[in-house]
């Protein structure tokens, strides 16, 4: 009997772009679009500028470029800052059950070696669709266990994915595939010590998923072995990650339907620079915000019903989610996130600044949000939301978001996300530009060269 390695090479060496049902088409450009005005957006960031500085220093040299910049550094540098890049705003794409941010890594993957070999759009959509199916099933085996663990599902889960994208756009043969996910298994891996102080290291998860999925997937086209058993064995993904062996799992979801159901369907893409979770919080709030023209100054507490299994992620230590000390540390505090929502009206790409970390209306706000778990709130894979909001005249207003926005209940249509990549985008392409990069990314099946997308992202295109 093949193992799940076995199984995914299998399938992702013989899959074809016209085996890719419409809409798996449709919204895999639309995560194209989504993460490389996400990444374009990430350059004007203190962690992108970093990170492009730290990817030059390193001085791998070759013909893959950061987006945005153009600096030519080797095709496993550049998917490593772009993937990066992307994620700098938590704001990229998310697929909800296993809460993988899997379109970063596979998108920048894939960019990164159309400038190194021939790869048509027709190629890249499929490369993509491939790779983000694969993380998402991974992310499915055990939804919830890995960040119980302080363990970050993309860089878990994504390293998967993007090796067999790698591995397709190089050519591997079957067996060479399985070896490299035997490799990138070793390197999976992601722990999440930056939500307790609200450092960077999380944002590099994406990059460092990328960056493993090219280098696995050369290794294995060069002959080095890596274990078939990688999900499944004794000490492979599973065993080595959830060691108790009372742990539900389920090794099946990697590999069942494969072709058929399409688990990748059930990702969302992002309306705000935040948590998913928190999602449909912010939503409810904004909604009775102006529903009842809700004075941010007259409101005595903010009651949110959770699920229980986002309270370590977003809801405590109450203390450290009320002060955060970043923005990386505020998109992660439901607390936190919710008073600066009310407060502005709206959360957009300039949230989370240090002014108003520092806000004392914004940390009044803060100390105002409560939670308590009610069982009947459904599992990760649905973002479900409740919200009360008592003023201090003793007036109650209340609202549920069943689904988050963004997601297959509750899309975001073509024209939401497009004017996120126009924001995300400004600050370093002209409209004119920007245009032309969209309309690229839509007719992209038809385009014979890929790595046109990168030119288009260059400051000195004219």
């Amino acid at each position: 009997m093949s193992t799940r390695s076995e199984q995914l090479a299998r399938w992702a060496s013989r899959l074809k772009f016209e085996d890719l049902p419409p809409d798996v088409v449709e919204s895999t450009k639309l995560r194209v679009l989504d993460v490389m005005g996400l990444a374009l957006a990430g350059l004007g960031t203190a962690f992108g500028r970093s990170v492009r500085q730290g990817a030059i220093g390193i001085g791998s040299s070759g013909e893959s470029r950061i987006f945005g910049t153009g600096d030519r550094v080797g095709a496993a540098t550049a998917a490593f800052v772009n993937a990066a890049l992307a994620q700098a705003l938590e704001f990229d794409d998310t697929h909800n059950e296993s809460i993988v941010h899997m379109s970063s890594p596979s998108v920048a993957v894939a960019l990164a070696l159309s400038e190194t070999l021939p790869v048509s759009g027709k190629q890249l959509i499929t490369a993509v669709a491939l790779s983000n199916e694969i993380a998402c099933r991974v992310g499915s085996v055990a939804p919830g266990q890995f960040h119980r663990r302080g363990l970050h599902p993309t860089g878990l889960f994504a390293p998967f994915g993007t090796t067999y994208l790698a591995g397709k756009l190089l050519g591997l043969s079957e067996e060479q595939l399985v070896n490299a996910a035997g490799i990138v298994g070793s390197f999976a891996a992601g722990i999440l010590q930056c939500w307790v102080d609200g450092t960077d290291s999380k944002y590099l998860h994406s990059g460092w998923a990328a960056q493993s999925g090219i280098v696995a997937a050369f290794l294995g086209r060069a002959g080095t072995t890596g274990p078939t058993e990688v999900f499944e064995g004794r000490f492979g993904f599973i065993a080595s990650h959830l060691p108790d062996g009372n742990t539900p799992r389920n090794c099946a979801r990697i590999t069942e339907g494969l072709g058929t159901l399409w688990e990748s369907r059930k990702s969302s893409f992002k309306p705000f620079p935040a948590a998913h979770v928190i999602h449909p919080y912010i939503d409810a709030l904004l909604r009775l915000r102006k529903q009842h023209a809700i004075r941010p100054g007259s409101v005595r507490e903010i009651v949110c019903a959770v699920a229980g299994h986002i309270v370590p992620i977003v809801c405590e230590p109450v203390a450290e989610k009320r002060r955060p000390t970043s923005a990386s540390h505020g998109r992660v505090s439901l607390q936190y996130t919710l008073a600066e929502a009310l407060h502005a009206g709206r959360l957009g790409k300039d949230a989370y600044q240090p002014s108003s970390l520092q806000d004392p209306e914004i940390l009044r706000l803060a100390d105002s949000v409560t939670y308590h778990v009610d069982p009947s709130f459904p599992g990760s894979e649905r973002f479900k939301g409740q919200v009360k909001v008592i003023m201090d005249n003793g007036a109650t207003y209340e609202a549920i978001e069943e689904h988050n926005r963004g997601s297959a209940e509750n899309p975001m249509s073509t024209e939401d996300l497009l004017a996120k990549f126009e924001e995300n985008a400004a600050p370093v392409l002209s409209p004119a530009r920007t245009h032309r990069l969209a309309e690229a990314i839509f007719e992209l099946e038809s385009s014979r060269d890929a790595s046109a997308l990168v030119q288009l992202t260059i400051r000195d295109l004219s």
